[in-house]
């Protein structure tokens, strides 16, 4: 008898810690990785220096924290800068800039963009999301899901720059489980580069045969005249 595959709270938050670490190495082109470990919390918290979240309902409701210290929020803010071509008298110098709350609300919001997509994909539900907001604060501020949870679960994950600075992702959602009653495929998404290097083949191989034609044509036309 075949056994239903099942998917819990900690294979969702996995899934959110390889969005979170995926789209920030992307955009910063500098590592940013998660630990194996994960914590039981009892209360999400927004905590010094920046603190970002995001609501999310749909097929499962729940709410993501993310927390910076200035060190991790100004390495993500200056990689990213830089890797996008900036030059460096145009980068900001100080967390409190103004332009660092701004990089680090648009990479949260890819982030949980990425993660949508995962969730859609690998588990065959939707989630929609709210604009993600940041705060930059000094001290800790509790907040909670604006939502009935039957059974809330709450998790942290600690995660590390290339320079060892530290920040911290926190999930609230409500205790859930997905079995798998049937196999499917996971559909990869196709990136633009990849289907511009589809096209340019495609357009290259016509392109030759084509060459072959009029050249087959031309050797055909001799060959009818005897030369």
């Amino acid at each position: 008898m075949k056994k239903n595959k099942v998917v819990t709270t900690e294979d969702i938050l996995l899934k959110l810690c390889q969005s979170v670490s995926g789209v920030l190495t992307a955009a910063s082109a500098s590592d940013v990785t998660y630990s194996a470990m994960v914590q039981k919390i009892n209360k999400t918290a927004l905590k010094p220096d920046f603190g970002c979240f995001v609501l999310f309902d749909g097929g499962f409701t729940g709410l993501v924290v993310i927390n910076f210290t200035a060190k991790s929020a100004l390495e993500i803010y200056t990689n990213y800068m830089r890797n996008m071509g900036m030059p460096e008298d145009e980068i900001a110098v100080l967390h409190t800039s103004d332009d660092v709350g701004d990089v680090l609300g648009e990479l949260m919001n890819q982030i949980v963009g990425n993660f949508t997509n995962r969730i859609r994909k690998e588990l065959q539900t939707n989630i929609t999301q709210n604009q993600p907001k940041m705060l930059t604060i000094n001290k800790q501020v509790l907040i909670s899901v604006d939502t009935n949870l039957d059974r809330p679960q709450a998790r942290r994950v600690t995660f590390s720059t290339k320079e060892n600075n530290i920040f911290y992702l926190e999930l609230a959602m409500d205790k859930t489980e997905f079995i798998q009653l049937e196999e499917f495929e996971i559909q990869e998404d196709e990136s633009p580069d990849s289907i511009l290097e589809a096209t340019q083949k495609n357009n290259e191989a016509q392109s030759s045969q084509e060459n072959e034609n009029d050249a087959d044509g031309a050797s055909d036309l001799l060959d009818e005249l005897g030369i």
